[in-house]
């Protein structure tokens, strides 16, 4: 296993705490968000100029329009109404829309987005995550988690800093929550990182950990080039892309797991820092494509955990998307700004499993509890087990040309 996401400020803490650790599978650590977030307010110079040289051998973003451009549409930006007809504003700012998520974040001249991974530089919109992973490790496939989309495979997986969204529970904030300056990392092209993952004989490459939107252009050239290798590409997101940059994506990944955190829009609003509905609209624009879907709802106790929020979930799953899409209710573990919150009773997940069942969805998961047989692939004719499993790991599989092998059932999802 390969691990790689240490920085300047990660051996600062780990020599005062005392933290590290060594395991099986090389160095492991954690440091507490609150150290986070002292840190990342605390710019030295030494970050100053790692960030003075990300910005200069930035890349240019896409998905983005300028408001100096010649051609620059101001109802993109304005209600038509309040333009009294006029078309087309010379604004003394350059400043820039990026496209990209569904914040639309309009960046004034040397700003960042709210993802913090891409700077408005003289006009232009740049990527500062491009060709800088800041964790590469090879997992599961089934730690996704895809548990439809060739079982027991390996997937070389990679992340930049940065995200779009400000999750209080968030799992990953010492990659999503920071910002690119804050990591030392080599450049890696596309190419390397293919070559990589052949060398290390993956048939899966897995855009993850944080949220891989805001590397767009990074992860579409490594997908193009993993496709010419025979390298199949996933992609694990919170599913707040704007439609143009999905449907680039879904022509060249071969499965898309989407966040669905909550079925309200105050859960968004208030525990996430976004709205539901762009959410939902790439869900179904995911399963329109043909791509490979799977959901997730993490289940957290007492705010997105009532019965009525859950089963109206699954019913919206099953009539937006049908009932062979994947649905997995994931434990909560306390974590970043909600530490003071319980990890979620396995009951609640039990109760959102047999809801689901109940609304019609065929494969609804318990996630997050190794051992309980609701992480088990059952047949939805016989009621067999066809895909056995053990935490992250495949006992059996009983799948035969895409049918179960006890009835001859169809078993949805990408098996070989």
């Amino acid at each position: 296993m390969r691990s790689r996401n240490f920085t300047r400020r990660d051996f600062l803490d780990l020599v005062i705490k005392g933290g590290l650790a060594v395991g099986a599978g090389g160095l492991a650590f954690r440091f507490p968000g609150w150290l986070c977030r002292v840190l990342q307010s605390r710019p030295d110079t030494a970050l100053a100029g790692q960030l003075d040289e990300l910005i200069e051998n930035a890349p240019e973003a896409r998905f983005w329009i300028s408001a100096t451009s010649p051609k620059a549409d101001c109802t993109v930006c304005h209600d038509a109404d309040s333009l009294d007809g006029q078309v087309f504003y010379n604004h003394s700012e350059a400043t820039v829309r990026c496209m990209l998520c569904a914040q639309e974040c309009s960046i004034p001249e040397g700003e960042r987005g709210l993802c913090h991974a891409r700077i408005n530089y003289r006009g232009t919109l740049r990527s500062l995550v491009y060709g800088h992973p800041v964790s590469i490790h090879v997992d599961p496939v089934e730690k996704k988690p895809f548990y439809h989309f060739l079982p027991g495979t390996a997937a070389y997986s990679l992340a930049t800093a940065g995200c779009p969204l400000r999750c209080k529970f968030c799992q990953n904030l010492e990659i999503s929550q920071m910002s690119p300056e804050d990591y030392v990392t080599p450049y890696m092209s596309p190419d390397s990182i293919v070559t990589s993952a052949r060398k290390d004989s993956t048939p899966v490459i897995a855009f993850t950990y944080n949220e891989p939107t805001v590397f767009a252009e990074y992860l579409l050239d490594i997908a193009e080039l993993a496709r010419e290798k025979g390298i199949r590409c996933v992609l694990i997101s919170c599913g707040y892309m704007n439609p143009d940059p999905l449907r680039e994506m879904c022509g060249l990944l071969d499965a898309i797991k989407i966040d669905l955190k909550g079925f309200s829009e105050d859960f968004y609003r208030t525990v996430c820092g976004a709205e539901l509905k762009p959410v939902l609209r790439s869900i179904r624009q995911v399963a329109e494509s043909g791509t490979h879907l799977e959901i997730v709802n993490l289940v957290v106790p007492g705010l997105n955990d009532s019965e009525e929020i859950l089963k109206e979930l699954s019913k919206w799953v099953v009539g937006e998307v049908g009932p062979d899409v994947p649905v997995h209710f994931t434990r909560f573990h306390p974590d970043y700004k909600m530490l003071n919150l319980s990890p979620t009773p396995i009951a609640s997940l039990e109760r959102a499993r047999d809801a689901a069942l109940a609304e019609g969805l065929k494969y609804p998961f318990v996630g997050n509890v190794p051992g309980h047989s609701g992480n088990h692939t059952y047949c939805p004719k016989c009621s067999r087990i066809v895909v056995q499993r053990t935490g992250f790991f495949v006992q059996g599989v009983h799948i035969s040309k895409g049918r179960c092998e006890y009835c001859g059932e169809r078993i949805s999802g990408v098996w070989s």
